[in-house]
């Protein structure tokens, strides 16, 4: 029903990805596989709904506590992960970085500790350190059975006093990483003890692959917490702009709330990404099945290819996300070298490792969510690169 194959051209049209690349690799004409955006047209369901809503032709300030976006939130969460969740939790935001912002803002003060676990997705450490509060770093294991948490160490920290706020990545960017429920409970049970706050990013929650399970933290979180969402990444729609979040205590969403409204003057939502999350929460499920498959094809696609060429990496898919973070450090490369030759040699743009933190370097990201044929090309300038250096 839904072809994936098909390349669209997105020059021109203000893209990140295409159009600015420039920006991060200092070239113009690289064949992009960075920032978490896919190459896809969204669901024709959401199309369709725009078209619709653009069809009545008022775009008036409007509101985002509706039945119809609260509703959609509600039936998602009970639908994809039995979960369910408060209609008096949610609350709106222009993106989850944003509300991870303000949300640090509100739980500490300048010079508190903020606690991810690294290698982190790189707008985190932004976040912390530009609203001047201390990157506590929780370096997660490579294991054969996957990446893991040192718990031990991690109570440790969260034990600081300065330690102030958790700000958990659930599934994990870079890693892909997938967190159990047992771990879940584990650090919800820490930081009720230690008295830290949680925030949730949870942006990739419909990305998980089979044999893994994504959790919600409203299922778990004991003291204060906010779950950070949105369905821009899994139905490619973040130019539409707006998050949602569900903050478990009344005091603190209505303190969330006052500094949207009053203070940022954000309380009109866009309501074209309200039209778009109620459609994609409502009949987007016969598409992102769709898009799953193809994501996973695309990924094992990879591996096949990188082991075939280089036996020694032993690359697997990652538990979740369309974020290939692959390890190659058996290799012996040099990052800047290895980005020296793809952008140089094979003109490509694939993320450094070094991008999230010291505990990535060896490392590269390579978004898969693109059409085969670009992938590809792709992985065929990444294997290219690497032999030139070999």
């Amino acid at each position: 029903m839904f072809d994936f194959s098909v390349p669209v051209d997105r020059h021109g049209t203000w893209c990140t990805q295409w159009d600015y690349v420039a920006d991060r690799f200092g070239a113009a004409d690289l064949l992009p596989f960075t920032i978490s955006d896919m190459d896809f047209p969204t669901a024709p369901v959401i199309l369709n709904a725009l078209a619709l809503r653009l069809s009545h032709g008022v775009l008036g300030y409007s509101r985002w506590n509706n039945d119809e976006f609260i509703g959609a939130i509600v039936h998602w969460y009970q639908k994809r992960f039995n979960a369910v969740v408060d209609p008096q939790s949610v609350v709106y935001g222009p993106s989850v970085i944003y509300m991870v912002s303000q949300l640090i803002r509100l739980w500490s003060a300048p010079g508190d500790g903020v606690l991810i676990h690294t290698p982190a997705y790189d707008a985190f450490y932004k976040a912390i350190e530009g609203n001047q509060r201390q990157v506590v770093s929780a370096p997660l294991q490579k294991t054969d059975a996957g990446w893991l948490c040192d718990m031990a160490a991690l109570e440790k920290q969260l034990a600081q006093p300065n330690c102030k706020i958790m700000l958990l990545c659930s599934p994990q960017n870079p890693t892909g990483k997938v967190w159990t429920r047992a771990e879940l409970e584990t650090m919800a049970d820490l930081c009720e003890r230690y008295g830290v706050r949680v925030i949730s990013d949870e942006i990739h929650m419909d990305m998980v692959w089979e044999g893994h399970q994504h959790t919600p933290w409203s299922e778990v979180g004991r003291s204060a917490w906010a779950l950070l969402s949105s369905g821009s990444k899994s139905f490619n729609i973040p130019a539409l702009t707006g998050a949602y979040g569900l903050i478990n205590h009344a005091s603190d969403r209505q303190a969330y709330l006052g500094i949207l409204k009053g203070q940022d003057g954000l309380s009109s939502p866009a309501v074209l990404s309200l039209v778009a999350h109620i459609a994609a929460y409502e009949e987007g499920d016969a598409w992102l099945a769709a898009l799953r498959s193809y994501l996973q094809d695309n990924l094992r696609y990879i591996a096949d290819t990188l082991n075939r060429e280089f036996a020694q990496l032993n690359w697997q898919p990652p538990q979740s996300t369309y974020l290939a973070w692959i390890d190659l450090r058996p290799l012996g490369l040099d990052d800047k070298a290895l980005q020296k030759a793809l952008i140089e040699q094979q003109k490509v743009a694939i993320m450094p490792g070094y991008t999230y933190g010291e505990e990535g370097k060896g490392f590269i990201r390579l978004n898969a969510g693109c059409p085969r044929v670009k992938l590809e090309e792709g992985v065929k300038r990444l294997v290219a690169a690497i032999k030139s250096l070999q």
